[in-house]
């Protein structure tokens, strides 16, 4: 079966100036790394591309065509002399005032493919940066690659590594007479957390690994806080690992390594290897019993727990004054050792190991 690219054009190809119209040269500029990220899907991958783009009152005195083609050309001239066509360009030209079906996010430009049953529409994709594209892609029924226009180049990159070498997304349910968890994460998100465990402490320290992680996390945690927190903490650890050993899939292309960072007067590093063998330096000490509702004991048995399910070398140094700023401290710089680790090079995708195995 067949799949698309939903490309959406102003925002996500080339900038969109303030008054939202392209409509003179001086005004086009290409998104930084969209050209290459869009030559190499094209070269690398079967996917077919469709441009979906609205463009608000063209063909009326506010926005002649006569002033949107030659941009509109060059743009695609510019596009092909790397490499990239298009294999259907579909332009919108209605007012959000006129509730067009065939305005973004309705779908009446696309009914074509999501009615065509050799289409898999499940397994593709829109490219774009409003919310508008990505309740386009709800409507479809796609996934969804969001560029961010204040980190274009990375966004590019993050959408190509997923169109290329698929989606990392991972879902545990760990379910035992103790504690009741589910963990979902998306390696490649955008640092969306929903994290309820029933202790506020461990919610805002696991909060700290989606969003500096660049994580997208859920976890749902119902323990048996009645008898204490051991329970809720280890297997949140353990459940969380899990989910990152199945999200990373067969590892081809990860940076594997990854860091550390000051907090105020803490420096904390957290330095790790997802190369498959899991082992815990830890070197950080606490002198309070607890720090919120979470017992500072915890804190080595929830980067043990973790370490084990992940499979991964984990080292940890942490020194200064203030308790709360230590471990979060810790926790952050975690985070940013999984950004790094987990990063993936479509231009270079292969194992990171001579062994051939991780």
């Amino acid at each position: 079966m067949k799949k698309i690219l939903f490309i959406d054009r102003d925002g996500t190809i080339i900038r969109e100036p303030q008054d939202e119209q392209i409509d003179a040269f001086e005004k086009l500029q290409f998104v930084p790394r969209a050209i290459s990220s869009l030559s190499f899907l094209r070269q690398h991958t079967d996917y077919e591309f469709v441009m979906v783009s609205n463009q608000d009152g063209l063909g009326t005195p506010a926005f002649p065509e006569d002033t949107f083609w030659p941009v509109q050309n060059f743009i695609l001239d510019t596009l092909k002399g790397e490499g990239v066509t298009f294999d259907d360009i579909l332009i919108d030209p209605h007012f959000p005032e006129d509730n067009a079906p065939t305005r973004k996010p309705n779908v009446g430009l696309v009914r074509k493919y999501m009615e065509n049953p050799d289409y898999d529409i499940a397994n593709s994709y829109v490219i774009g940066d409003r919310d508008t594209d990505r309740l386009f892609a709800q409507n479809i029924g796609c996934g969804f690659l969001h560029i961010n226009n204040e980190e274009a180049a990375a966004s590019w990159q993050r959408a190509t590594a997923v169109a290329y070498g698929g989606q990392r997304t991972a879902e545990i349910r760990r379910t035992t007479k103790e504690t009741d968890i589910l963990v979902r994460l998306d390696l490649d998100g955008n640092g969306h957390c929903d994290i309820q465990t029933g202790l506020g402490f461990f919610d805002h320290m696991l909060e700290q690994i989606g969003k500096h992680g660049m994580i997208d996390l859920t976890i749902r945690c119902q323990g048996d806080l009645h008898v204490d927190e051991h329970h809720t903490i280890e297997d949140t650890a353990l459940a969380l690992g899990e989910c990152l050993l199945h999200a990373l899939g067969d590892k081809r292309g990860i940076e594997r390594y990854g860091y550390s960072l000051p907090m105020d007067d803490c420096l904390c590093s957290v330095c790790l290897d997802f190369g498959g063998r899991p082992w815990l330096v830890w070197d950080a000490a606490f002198h309070r019993e607890r720090i919120g509702e979470m017992p500072t004991e915890m804190f080595l048995h929830f980067f043990k727990s973790l370490s084990d399910a992940a499979k991964m070398n984990l080292n940890i140094h942490a020194e200064g004054q203030n308790e709360h700023h230590k471990i979060e401290g810790i926790f952050k710089a975690l985070a940013r050792a999984l950004k790094m680790a987990v990063r993936r090079d479509v231009y270079h995708y292969e194992l990171p190991s001579t062994k051939g195995l991780l």
